[in-house]
């Protein structure tokens, strides 16, 4: 009878440095490797651009306000939909006027524009610059506040 147990093993009087293991198999090592491509290569971008977005809505380049009449106002977007306006600056009568167009992403403020809409009103915004998509509105200048001017 032959014993088959036996047959891996080195023999005692062979070296150390001369036994061989058995390698694994080098698609085995490859493969861990995909999980962290995908994650660097497409997780990693999109985080990049999730922080440039958060930064360009929350840091503004400017405040401001500006005065006039509401000349048009509506909600537009096909799957984005915001609020985005018109704001009609006349500085002194016959003279051609200068239109202000901005963007509104708080409700409770369109409804209070829509409210003071043909009125003498004026408009306080902030302007973000950089923001990559139209998604949040078709301007840099954001409308978060308006007043009547008596």
């Amino acid at each position: 009878m032959h014993d088959d147990r036996n047959q891996d093993r080195p023999a005692p009087d062979q070296p150390i440095g001369d036994r061989v293991s058995s390698p694994k198999p080098a698609r085995a090592r490859g493969r861990r490797w995909v999980p962290i491509i995908i994650a660097v290569g497409i997780v990693g971008p999109l985080l990049l651009l999730a922080a440039w977005i958060s930064i360009a809505l929350h840091w503004h380049y400017s405040v401001g306000n500006r005065a006039g009449y509401i000349q048009k106002f509506s909600q537009k977007g096909w799957l984005c939909k915001t609020w985005e306006g018109e704001l009609a600056m006349v500085n002194l009568p016959g003279a051609a006027q200068e239109r202000f167009l901005f963007s509104v992403r708080d409700d409770s403020v369109a409804q209070e524009i829509t409210r003071r809409m043909g009125g003498h009103v004026t408009l306080t915004y902030e302007e973000h610059r950089g923001i990559p998509t139209s998604c949040f509105g078709d301007t840099q200048y954001y409308v978060k506040g308006v007043e009547k001017i008596p």
